[in-house]
């Protein structure tokens, strides 16, 4: 069977903290039209800034990433929460 597939390509990348995963994902973003999701758990969470390698303003205003900033530290947010 030969029939374009037109379900949407999804990219992951994954690896440790602070390894490049955020410019690589803002350099594709650039020459590439779709959308950025973190799945960071802690990236969640608003004002957890240091020792997470959250993207800086600059970053985050040329690529918006999705799920970044979505919860107050008190409030609860599980993989069951991620739809």
């Amino acid at each position: 069977m030969n029939r374009e597939d037109s379900r949407p390509r999804i990219i992951f990348l994954m690896g440790p903290t602070a390894s490049g995963k955020t410019r690589l994902a803002c350099a594709l973003a650039a020459e590439h039209r779709f959308d950025l999701v973190s799945v960071d758990s802690a990236l969640v969470y608003r004002g957890m800034d240091i020792g997470t390698a959250k993207p800086d303003a600059r970053d985050l205003a040329e690529h918006p990433h999705r799920l970044i900033d979505i919860r107050d530290p008190d409030q609860p947010y599980s993989a069951a929460d991620f739809r």
